[in-house]
């Protein structure tokens, strides 16, 4: 362990003594499009009153920098848990500007995009050296076994991160959360819908079970 990260642990520590209470400060990861930003926007709202803090798209890596939103307190489990959430960029392991073109974007704005999604995903595993825990969405519809979501399993636990994963989307006709508690049994998982509402006291309880 380096000398800083150590005296910043330590501080921690000190301060947490001296004040009594803890904040953590949870990533919110996840593919392109599973309702990270959707999931940020409604533990903002739900915590805070405050707007949105990112905006939500159809087209993949709408979010391709980090957006941090600190010292919200979820009352949850029978306590208040401080929180700093960081919403990132989509995780990818190949990013092709020709996607972005079948959403009508010229070349040039393609290639613009695909590079500013390339630098989100650099700096969304940059996060993982300064997190507390994480929150890993998954999109309940598709199949969970991914190259994208195995790697970033994997970079998580090689942290120690302690990870909940999010099962989202519940409210679509084809959603199957099951799928997703079978290729990572190792992990606790919520299951819910971000954009309906569904199942977020559950989501709540989870987040002060496990990060509290």
């Amino acid at each position: 362990m380096g000398v800083f990260k150590s005296l910043r642990m330590n501080l921690g520590i000190w301060l947490s003594r001296i004040f009594g209470k803890k904040r953590a400060r949870i990533g919110i990861y996840g593919p392109p499009n599973a309702g990270k930003t959707t999931l940020a926007n409604r533990i903002v709202k739900d915590w805070s009153g405050d707007g949105a803090i990112g905006t939500v798209s159809p087209v993949p890596h709408e979010t391709r920098r980090a957006v941090r939103k600190e010292g919200l307190v979820i009352n949850a489990n029978g306590a208040s848990i401080h929180l700093d959430i960081v919403d990132t960029p989509g995780m990818a392991t190949k990013i092709d500007f020709r996607e972005f073109m079948a959403y009508g974007m010229s070349e040039e704005e393609a290639k613009k995009r695909a590079k500013e999604a390339t630098e989100g995903v650099i700096e969304a595993i940059k996060w993982l050296d300064d997190l507390d825990g994480v929150l890993l969405v998954m999109d309940s519809t598709e199949d969970p076994y991914t190259q994208v979501n195995v790697t970033v399993i994997g970079n998580m636990e090689a942290r120690n991160l302690p990870l909940l994963i999010v099962a989202n989307k519940i409210d679509l006709p084809h959603a199957a959360p099951s799928r997703i508690k079978a290729a990572f049994p190792q992990h606790p998982v919520v299951q819910i819908s971000a954009l309906e509402g569904n199942n977020l006291d559950e989501l709540y309880n989870a987040i002060a079970l496990h990060f509290g």
